[in-house]
């Protein structure tokens, strides 16, 4: 049976148990991570926490909503053993009169097709060499990458997670307005606790003037590395930076991990990007769902 478990009633350790096991595992699911960047979560618990799915969510007009977090790519479902996975959205739906959720590449469902938006992000394999795996990027990375050695740029992989905020919210921030003050302070605080924690690494790159000029940071699970946030200074983008930067991510988790995502996008442009380093596709679901009253629904498209 699944039921509805508040945050405040969560048992904690069974599910943290869940997650850590599931076939679907990844660091987005944990309560520590979703305790940082969610308003308000629930889960949706099949038996003794055989099966979880987290859900974040707020309340406008007294009326509860899912959501997707700022610097959460993806959630969804998961579960020790396969299981019926369209039971859960058919407690979702009943549960909340507007969703908006991505799920993970594993999910899969069967009904609700009319609910589902395919989403691609983009990932590359690691299991090469690193000769290899340059052998692999196209003519422009790695006339970018010869660039930037040119170039004089540095990495540093020990800096405050305060200067590439600083540099996201100066750059990419400004084409992003829903980003609030408040989530950025989330962001700093997930950045502490996964450097704490050993999950999370940071990147930086300066030009031979020692002005940063690019950053990203990454988490670390299992055999899977994920770039949450980057950024570069849009106004100095001619030395090979952002090559630079994947390439000397790529050099150092090759020899440890699986798999390296790029956070990825849907967007032709920012994916074509990804692939120039042969980066491939890997698809999920977005759910999509609005139930409101038809006077509220403007509210939330």
């Amino acid at each position: 049976m699944i039921r509805i478990v508040p945050r405040q009633q969560l048992d904690v350790e069974k599910y943290n148990h869940c997650i850590e096991n599931s076939l679907q595992s990844n660091i987005f699911g944990f309560s520590w991570y979703l305790d940082i960047v969610a308003d308000n979560w629930s889960v949706l618990v099949l038996d003794d926490y055989d099966a979880v799915m987290p859900v974040p969510w707020r309340k406008k007009f007294f009326i509860k909503y899912t959501y997707q977090p700022f610097w959460v790519i993806q959630l969804g479902i998961y579960s020790k053993e396969i299981v019926d996975e369209n039971e859960f959205l058919i407690e979702l739906f009943s549960e909340f009169k507007y969703t908006s959720l991505r799920m993970n590449a594993l999910n899969a469902f069967s009904m609700f097709s009319s609910y589902q938006i395919q989403k691609k992000l983009q990932v590359l394999s690691l299991e090469k060499s690193y000769e290899q795996l340059l052998s692999g990027y196209n003519r422009n990375r790695k006339r970018e990458l010869k660039r930037a050695f040119n170039a004089d740029v540095s990495e540093n992989w020990n800096d405050n997670p305060k200067r590439l905020i600083e540099l996201f919210e100066k750059n990419v921030g400004k084409r992003v307005t829903k980003i609030s003050s408040d989530d950025y302070l989330r962001l700093y605080k997930l950045m502490n606790v996964c450097i704490e924690k050993r999950v999370g690494e940071l990147l930086t790159i300066y030009d031979g003037h020692k002005e940063l000029i690019s950053g990203a940071f990454f988490l670390k699970h299992k055999n899977r590395i994920t770039e949450l946030v980057c950024s570069s200074d849009f106004k100095n983008r001619n030395n090979g930076a952002n090559t630079f930067l994947n390439d000397r991510a790529l050099f150092k988790y090759q020899r440890n991990y699986e798999l390296f995502d790029f956070g990825g996008s849907s967007m032709k442009n920012i994916a074509k990007y990804y692939y120039s380093f042969g980066a491939k596709d890997e698809f999920y679901m977005q759910l999509h769902c609005n139930k409101l009253p038809r006077l509220l629904r403007l509210f939330k498209r």
